[in-house]
Protein backbone atom coordinates (compact mmCIF):
# COMPACT_ATOMS: atom_id res chain seq x y z
CA UNK A 1 0.00 0.00 0.00
CA UNK A 2 1.99 3.23 -0.97
CA UNK A 3 2.28 5.95 1.62
CA UNK A 4 -0.44 8.33 2.01
CA UNK A 5 -0.51 12.23 0.66
CA UNK A 6 1.28 14.82 2.92
CA UNK A 7 -2.08 16.23 2.55
CA UNK A 8 -4.21 13.47 4.16
CA UNK A 9 -4.08 12.37 7.58
CA UNK A 10 -1.72 9.56 8.45
CA UNK A 11 -3.55 8.24 11.85
CA UNK A 12 -6.43 9.88 13.68
CA UNK A 13 -8.20 9.59 16.90
CA UNK A 14 -11.04 10.83 19.67
CA UNK A 15 -9.61 11.34 22.89
CA UNK A 16 -11.48 11.62 25.67
CA UNK A 17 -11.44 14.21 27.75
CA UNK A 18 -10.94 14.02 31.91
CA UNK A 19 -13.45 13.78 33.75
CA UNK A 20 -16.38 14.34 31.06
CA UNK A 21 -18.07 11.98 28.42
CA UNK A 22 -16.81 13.84 25.64
CA UNK A 23 -13.91 13.02 23.30
CA UNK A 24 -11.61 15.65 21.08
CA UNK A 25 -10.01 14.67 18.01
CA UNK A 26 -6.47 14.87 16.60
CA UNK A 27 -5.26 14.44 13.24
CA UNK A 28 -1.52 13.62 12.35
CA UNK A 29 -0.21 14.22 9.19
CA UNK A 30 3.26 13.07 7.55
CA UNK A 31 5.11 10.26 9.17
CA UNK A 32 8.40 11.68 10.21
CA UNK A 33 10.20 14.92 11.45
CA UNK A 34 10.06 17.01 14.18
CA UNK A 35 6.44 17.10 16.09
CA UNK A 36 3.95 20.50 16.05
CA UNK A 37 1.29 20.68 18.06
CA UNK A 38 -1.08 22.94 16.19
CA UNK A 39 -4.30 24.26 17.82
CA UNK A 40 -6.71 26.13 15.52
CA UNK A 41 -8.61 28.87 15.32
CA UNK A 42 -10.95 30.30 18.09
CA UNK A 43 -13.99 27.19 18.74
CA UNK A 44 -12.18 25.31 15.50
CA UNK A 45 -11.14 21.63 14.62
CA UNK A 46 -8.18 19.71 13.98
CA UNK A 47 -9.31 19.61 10.07
CA UNK A 48 -9.29 23.33 10.04
CA UNK A 49 -5.53 23.31 9.12
CA UNK A 50 -5.53 21.49 5.88
CA UNK A 51 -9.14 22.66 4.97
CA UNK A 52 -7.70 26.27 4.96
CA UNK A 53 -4.93 25.67 3.35
CA UNK A 54 -1.76 25.39 5.52
CA UNK A 55 -0.10 22.08 5.13
CA UNK A 56 -0.28 23.30 1.33
CA UNK A 57 2.46 26.21 2.38
CA UNK A 58 4.59 23.51 4.36
CA UNK A 59 3.85 20.43 2.31
CA UNK A 60 7.30 19.78 1.27
CA UNK A 61 8.49 19.97 4.68
CA UNK A 62 6.58 16.82 5.35
CA UNK A 63 7.18 14.72 2.52
CA UNK A 64 10.99 15.48 3.11
CA UNK A 65 10.44 13.82 6.25
CA UNK A 66 11.26 17.36 8.41
CA UNK A 67 8.07 17.29 10.57
CA UNK A 68 4.91 15.59 11.10
CA UNK A 69 1.62 18.25 11.70
CA UNK A 70 -0.36 17.23 14.75
CA UNK A 71 -3.68 19.57 15.25
CA UNK A 72 -6.16 18.97 17.29
CA UNK A 73 -9.80 20.07 18.08
CA UNK A 74 -10.37 23.02 20.64
CA UNK A 75 -12.93 23.86 23.65
CA UNK A 76 -13.44 27.01 23.49
CA UNK A 77 -16.83 27.32 22.48
CA UNK A 78 -17.33 25.58 26.29
CA UNK A 79 -14.76 27.43 27.63
CA UNK A 80 -13.42 31.06 26.32
CA UNK A 81 -15.99 31.71 23.94
CA UNK A 82 -18.70 30.82 26.40
CA UNK A 83 -20.02 34.20 26.86
CA UNK A 84 -22.82 33.30 29.41
CA UNK A 85 -19.98 32.93 31.90
CA UNK A 86 -17.65 34.45 33.80
CA UNK A 87 -13.98 34.60 33.19
CA UNK A 88 -13.39 32.68 36.21
CA UNK A 89 -15.48 29.95 34.86
CA UNK A 90 -14.24 30.40 31.44
CA UNK A 91 -10.68 30.08 32.71
CA UNK A 92 -11.69 26.69 35.12
CA UNK A 93 -13.44 25.08 31.91
CA UNK A 94 -9.58 25.53 30.34
CA UNK A 95 -7.72 24.49 32.54
CA UNK A 96 -10.14 20.87 31.40
CA UNK A 97 -8.89 21.39 27.93
CA UNK A 98 -5.20 21.86 29.67
CA UNK A 99 -5.63 18.25 31.27
CA UNK A 100 -6.32 16.96 27.91
CA UNK A 101 -3.48 18.24 26.50
CA UNK A 102 -1.10 16.98 29.05
CA UNK A 103 -2.98 13.29 30.07
CA UNK A 104 -4.24 12.79 26.23
CA UNK A 105 -2.87 14.42 23.48
CA UNK A 106 0.38 14.60 24.35
CA UNK A 107 0.85 11.03 24.80
CA UNK A 108 -0.77 9.62 21.64
CA UNK A 109 1.56 12.56 19.79
CA UNK A 110 4.79 10.55 21.76
CA UNK A 111 3.34 7.01 21.31
CA UNK A 112 2.74 7.62 17.52
CA UNK A 113 6.47 8.88 17.78
CA UNK A 114 7.81 6.07 19.18
CA UNK A 115 9.18 8.15 22.05
CA UNK A 116 9.12 11.42 23.44
CA UNK A 117 10.27 14.25 21.27
CA UNK A 118 10.87 18.14 21.61
CA UNK A 119 7.08 19.58 20.54
CA UNK A 120 7.24 23.24 18.70
CA UNK A 121 3.41 24.43 19.54
CA UNK A 122 1.98 26.67 17.19
CA UNK A 123 -1.67 28.23 16.42
CA UNK A 124 -3.86 31.32 14.89
CA UNK A 125 -6.18 33.87 16.69
CA UNK A 126 -7.46 32.52 19.40
CA UNK A 127 -4.96 29.05 19.03
CA UNK A 128 -1.46 31.59 19.24
CA UNK A 129 -2.64 31.86 22.96
CA UNK A 130 -3.06 28.49 23.56
CA UNK A 131 -0.10 27.67 21.91
CA UNK A 132 2.35 30.22 24.16
CA UNK A 133 0.04 29.20 27.05
CA UNK A 134 0.89 25.82 26.48
CA UNK A 135 4.66 26.02 26.06
CA UNK A 136 4.82 28.38 29.19
CA UNK A 137 2.90 25.85 31.41
CA UNK A 138 5.32 23.18 29.58
CA UNK A 139 8.21 23.97 28.31
CA UNK A 140 9.82 20.92 29.03
CA UNK A 141 7.70 19.25 26.55
CA UNK A 142 7.38 22.40 24.11
CA UNK A 143 10.50 24.53 24.12
CA UNK A 144 9.41 26.78 21.59
CA UNK A 145 5.71 28.41 20.42
CA UNK A 146 4.73 30.21 17.39
CA UNK A 147 1.69 32.19 17.54
CA UNK A 148 0.29 33.97 14.74
CA UNK A 149 -2.40 36.88 15.59
CA UNK A 150 -2.75 36.01 18.98
CA UNK A 151 -3.95 37.70 21.99
CA UNK A 152 -1.97 36.93 24.77
CA UNK A 153 -4.07 38.93 27.87
CA UNK A 154 -7.39 36.41 28.26
CA UNK A 155 -8.99 39.43 29.99
CA UNK A 156 -9.69 40.94 26.98
CA UNK A 157 -12.15 37.87 26.11
CA UNK A 158 -14.44 38.99 28.85
CA UNK A 159 -16.57 41.53 29.49
CA UNK A 160 -17.44 40.28 32.85
CA UNK A 161 -16.75 38.54 36.13
CA UNK A 162 -13.97 38.99 38.58
CA UNK A 163 -11.05 37.43 37.28
CA UNK A 164 -9.31 35.13 40.25
CA UNK A 165 -6.40 32.52 40.71
CA UNK A 166 -7.87 30.20 37.21
CA UNK A 167 -7.68 33.33 35.14
CA UNK A 168 -4.19 34.46 36.79
CA UNK A 169 -2.20 31.87 36.20
CA UNK A 170 -4.50 31.03 32.21
CA UNK A 171 -3.20 34.05 31.57
CA UNK A 172 0.40 35.19 30.06
CA UNK A 173 -0.22 38.78 29.88
CA UNK A 174 -0.50 38.92 33.69
CA UNK A 175 1.73 35.92 35.39
CA UNK A 176 4.81 36.37 32.79
CA UNK A 177 5.31 39.70 34.15
CA UNK A 178 5.81 38.20 37.64
CA UNK A 179 7.99 35.45 37.13
CA UNK A 180 11.10 35.34 38.92
CA UNK A 181 13.73 33.46 40.38
CA UNK A 182 15.12 29.82 39.31
CA UNK A 183 12.00 29.20 37.39
CA UNK A 184 12.31 32.31 35.19
CA UNK A 185 15.70 31.15 34.95
CA UNK A 186 15.08 27.66 33.92
CA UNK A 187 12.51 29.36 31.15
CA UNK A 188 15.19 32.22 29.51
CA UNK A 189 17.55 29.03 28.97
CA UNK A 190 14.50 26.71 27.65
CA UNK A 191 11.93 28.57 26.57
CA UNK A 192 11.42 30.50 22.89
CA UNK A 193 8.20 32.45 21.63
CA UNK A 194 8.10 33.72 17.73
CA UNK A 195 4.98 35.98 17.92
CA UNK A 196 3.59 36.93 14.13
CA UNK A 197 1.33 39.48 13.45
CA UNK A 198 0.05 41.85 10.76
CA UNK A 199 -0.92 45.55 10.70
CA UNK A 200 -3.72 44.85 8.47
CA UNK A 201 -7.37 44.42 8.05
CA UNK A 202 -8.83 42.70 11.63
CA UNK A 203 -5.54 42.72 13.34
CA UNK A 204 -6.25 45.55 15.77
CA UNK A 205 -10.15 45.61 15.51
CA UNK A 206 -12.21 43.43 16.58
CA UNK A 207 -9.25 40.86 17.43
CA UNK A 208 -6.51 42.85 19.11
CA UNK A 209 -4.01 40.54 17.95
CA UNK A 210 -1.52 43.77 16.94
CA UNK A 211 -1.67 45.85 20.18
CA UNK A 212 -1.69 42.82 22.42
CA UNK A 213 0.83 41.19 20.60
CA UNK A 214 3.42 44.62 20.71
CA UNK A 215 2.41 44.15 24.86
CA UNK A 216 3.17 40.72 25.21
CA UNK A 217 6.87 41.27 23.14
CA UNK A 218 7.45 43.92 25.12
CA UNK A 219 7.00 41.75 28.51
CA UNK A 220 9.33 39.10 27.42
CA UNK A 221 11.94 41.70 26.81
CA UNK A 222 11.55 42.57 30.12
CA UNK A 223 11.64 39.73 31.44
CA UNK A 224 14.82 38.40 29.56
CA UNK A 225 13.07 35.30 28.06
CA UNK A 226 13.89 34.37 24.03
CA UNK A 227 11.80 35.93 21.70
CA UNK A 228 11.22 37.28 18.22
CA UNK A 229 8.68 39.78 17.13
CA UNK A 230 7.98 39.31 13.29
CA UNK A 231 5.43 42.48 12.36
CA UNK A 232 4.33 41.99 8.72
CA UNK A 233 2.76 44.81 6.65
CA UNK A 234 -0.60 46.93 6.39
CA UNK A 235 -1.77 44.76 3.69
CA UNK A 236 -1.33 41.36 6.08
CA UNK A 237 -4.54 40.60 7.47
CA UNK A 238 -5.65 38.73 10.19
CA UNK A 239 -6.59 35.63 7.85
CA UNK A 240 -6.17 32.22 6.64
CA UNK A 241 -3.64 32.92 3.33
CA UNK A 242 -1.39 35.17 5.58
CA UNK A 243 -0.94 32.89 8.44
CA UNK A 244 0.08 30.31 5.64
CA UNK A 245 2.67 32.40 4.57
CA UNK A 246 4.13 33.39 7.58
CA UNK A 247 4.31 29.56 9.12
CA UNK A 248 5.78 28.70 5.51
CA UNK A 249 8.19 31.26 6.06
CA UNK A 250 9.02 30.44 9.41
CA UNK A 251 8.96 26.95 10.27
CA UNK A 252 11.67 25.39 7.86
CA UNK A 253 14.04 27.45 10.41
CA UNK A 254 12.75 25.06 13.40
CA UNK A 255 12.48 21.73 11.40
Amino acid sequence: MPPSSPMEPSAHASLAVPGTDHGLGILRYGHWGRPVLVFPSEAGHAQDFANNGMLDGIAGLVEDGRTSIFCIDTMDGWSWSAGEHPIEERARRHAVYHSWLEERAVPWIFEQLGGEAELITTGVSLGAYHAVQFAFRRADLAPLAIGLSGNYDVTTFSTWGDPGDETYFANPAAYVRNLHGEHLAWLRQRLSILLVCGQGPFEEQPTRSLSQTRAFADVLREKGIRYEFDLWGYDSAHDWPWWRLQLAHHLPRFV
